[in-house]
């Protein structure tokens, strides 16, 4: 089954991302999860997400759209990025998630992922 792990970051982990101080470690923590799940075969897609400010959100309300730029919601975590994992049950899947360094940071979601359609 497929699952994905969503990555949710604070602010703080977004602004050490880029911090000239706080980036080779940020960068590090990560690097070590992605080559693990690689090396396992059981990952079959990622992508980290740019700061929530870097967003565009989009509503459709009474036939027109309205466009608000940045994240909609006022929230403490943002997403900062997605893992799709091909696991054979949720027992697996959370363990990989714990793994994770957002995990320590901030926190992380499994969800299985709905086949596509057709």
């Amino acid at each position: 089954m497929q699952y994905a792990i969503l990555a949710q970051e604070s602010p703080a982990d977004f602004a050490a991302r880029t911090d000239p101080a706080l980036a080779a470690d940020y960068w590090a923590s990560w690097a070590g999860y992605v080559a693990a799940l690689r090396e396992s075969g059981i990952m079959s897609a990622a992508a980290g997400l740019q700061p929530p400010e870097t967003s565009t959100t989009i509503r459709l309300r009474g036939g027109s759209i309205d466009v608000q730029d940045g994240p909609f919601a006022d929230v403490k975590e943002h997403l900062g990025g997605v893992f799709l994992i091909d696991a054979p049950d949720l027992d697996t899947a959370l363990e990989w998630a714990a793994r994770c360094p957002a995990a320590a940071l901030g926190s992380v979601e499994v969800r299985p992922v709905i086949p596509p359609m057709g």
